[in-house]
């Protein structure tokens, strides 16, 4: 697949901020600038047409066995994107048709991603709410002659199935009458059989070029409780079975799918044909006996690439492996493409329907870059995040022609370029943290920082010169002296005297201890997933892609609830852990760094 570079573009439209303050105040809105791409055209022939009469209803379907995705809020977006901007509707629907790997905490972190994205849902509903409709309309087929009863192994059933090449043959239980199949298909549902031992499937053509049609199973024996239904069922209905009745009952006019669908869209279109749901309501009266809103329709299923991103792995399998096996820290590990990690990693809501606007919507698989996504990160975060000073790395300054017990209080601007975000008091003391790379004893070529003998800016204070420097006992510099050039505070004659480095700094006497941790991409080849070299995507894991650091904060940082995001000046743009920051055990996780470090890198 070819790599996309995606430049800034079209996206939302920035508002003011709400109010001044801290971040969640100054959190600027966001509007849909509606994006065109060719579902929306599809859409707007159809309301234009009258087709579906002119209503849009979309439905956004996850499976419940594992969290979303980045690759998921694509079409998250999109679903419910279309739905917002022409007035219709979208429901979330859980596709719990396969209870051996569902899970209710699944259930509950796809709905926390859908809100924390910003989208809200016209009805809830699972697939399991329609375990009766799916029965009565199989009972039709089987009348119908559509669908018989299969006694053949799943390993039979692939060697009967032929190849790309070579149609496949007929079962030997093809020709069972409707009777037999009937009583076969309600003994199935009985809990008469084995898992396994016997199958439902549709009576097509074995001989169809697409082996989606080669007489596909439709149910399948599962004796698992339901998470939904417990013990009532014993058969579960096969995805491409139970997706377009789901669709169709639901009233959904446009059912949008990713590309591997499409080869899956001559099933779908068979079974609503042979169904013809509309005009058959004793199929679907289940569901007016339960009082569920029902208007049943005749969707269309559309397909559109899926989002991939590169230095990552999207597949469920993998992502459910690694924290199985303990190579991440849990599902919302802020180096897992999860929803819930990019959450706890600090990236918003903004940022990643922004992302996957600017990616727009087409046939074409590609990979994205990273990259793209972190500078919508820093474009958020830069106009709305407070900024803050923060030590990673801690050295030692001393000013010593400042009395031992001098402190003094300064103002700072919360941003520099919105003054509505207000100003914040610092202390100031004589004793400082400054960052370890802001002093190199011996320096390189254009490094404009503290050197022995030299002057840098501390920033909002004046200009200090290095006069000495302590050394601990394995021959570190673990401490610098210096003199504060008086003239040079703000306010003072000598403030415009020009140097070309400023550095930032922490009271020592004030700073407020926390841990932070400094998170890079968890892979460190762009795709882990290729093993034409004979690795796996395992063995791309970077191990420099967490490394926690003692740091030291301005106290102002103290009691920030978590989630609360800010620019720590000069450092990148960090966020309150969700999980595990306490007001009295500040935890802070990096989001994304100032610059994009690794196109360094590549």
């Amino acid at each position: 697949m070819a790599t996309v570079r995606i430049a800034a573009c079209g996206g939302y439209t920035r508002r003011s901020p709400l109010s001044p303050g801290s971040l969640a105040a100054a959190r600027m809105s966001t509007e849909p600038s509606s994006p065109h791409h060719f579902i929306r055209q599809i859409v707007l022939d159809d309301r234009a047409s009258g087709r579906h009469d002119g209503r849009v209803a979309t439905r956004f379907p996850p499976e419940p066995n594992g969290y979303l995705h980045l690759g998921h809020g694509k079409s998250i977006c999109l679903n419910f994107g279309l739905a917002r901007e022409f007035g219709g509707t979208c429901n979330l629907r859980f596709d719990d048709t396969n209870p051996a790997k569902e899970d209710l905490e699944y259930v509950e972190s796809i709905k926390r991603d859908v809100q924390w994205l910003g989208f809200a849902w016209s009805e809830l509903r699972h697939a399991s709410d329609y375990f009766e409709v799916f029965y009565r309309c199989a009972e039709k087929l089987i009348s119908d002659g559509k669908a018989f009863v299969c006694d053949l192994s799943a390993e039979e059933v692939r060697e009967f199935r032929g190849t790309l090449t070579q149609p496949g043959r007929n079962s030997p239980f093809r020709e069972r009458g409707v009777e037999e199949n009937l009583d076969l298909f309600r003994r199935m549902r009985a809990g008469e059989f084995a898992d396994g031992a016997k199958t439902l499937r549709a009576k097509i053509d074995m001989a169809s070029g697409n082996i989606n049609l080669r007489d596909p199973a439709l149910y399948r024996i599962r004796h698992v409780p339901h998470q939904n239904t417990g013990n009532a069922w014993c058969i579960y209905p096969m995805y491409d079975y139970a997706h377009c009745i789901s669709d169709a009952v639901e009233g959904i006019t446009h059912s949008l799918c990713t590309l591997e669908f499409e080869d899956h869209r001559p099933l779908y279109d068979w079974c609503l044909d042979q169904l013809d749901l509309p005009n058959h309501p004793e199929l679907w009266q289940p569901l007016v006996d339960a009082g569920l809103p029902t208007r049943v329709s005749r969707p269309q299923q559309i397909e559109f690439a899926r989002g991939n991103l590169d230095h990552t792995v999207m597949s469920k399998r993998k992502l459910m492996a690694l924290v199985q096996d303990g190579l991440v820290d849990g599902w919302d590990d802020p180096r897992m493409p999860t929803l819930s990690g990019a959450r706890r990693r600090g990236f918003t809501p903004w940022s990643i329907r922004t992302f996957w606007e600017r990616a727009g919507i087409t046939k074409q698989n590609s990979v994205l870059e990273y990259s793209v996504l972190e500078g919508c990160v820093r474009e958020d975060l830069d106009a709305n995040a407070a900024r803050r000073l923060a030590v990673i790395d801690p050295l030692k300054l001393v000013i010593t022609n400042l009395a031992d017990g001098h402190e003094e209080t300064l103002i700072f601007a919360n941003h520099p370029k919105n003054e509505g975000f207000g100003t914040r008091e610092v202390p100031f003391a004589r004793e400082l943290w400054i960052e370890r790379e802001d002093f190199m004893e011996v320096p390189p070529k254009g490094f404009h920082r503290l050197v022995p003998g030299g002057e840098v800016r501390l920033r909002g204070v004046g200009i200090v010169r290095c006069e000495a420097m302590l050394r601990d006992a394995a021959g570190a510099v673990c401490e610098v002296h210096c003199t504060l050039d008086h003239d040079t505070r703000p306010g003072k004659p000598g403030a415009e005297r020009k140097v070309k480095g400023t550095i930032h700094w922490i009271s020592a006497r004030h700073a407020l201890a926390a841990e932070v941790r400094l998170y890079e991409r968890l892979f460190d080849v762009a795709d882990p997933d290729d093993d034409s070299d004979g690795k796996t995507y395992r063995d791309h894991l970077n191990q420099n892609s967490k490394r926690v650091v003692r740091a030291w904060l301005e106290p102002s940082l103290g009691g920030v609830a978590a989630g609360t995001a800010f620019q720590f000046e000069r450092l990148g743009f960090f966020v309150a852990d969700l999980v595990d920051h306490r007001t009295d055990r500040p935890v802070f996780n990096r989001t994304v760094t100032l610059r994009d470090t690794w196109a360094k890198k590549a």
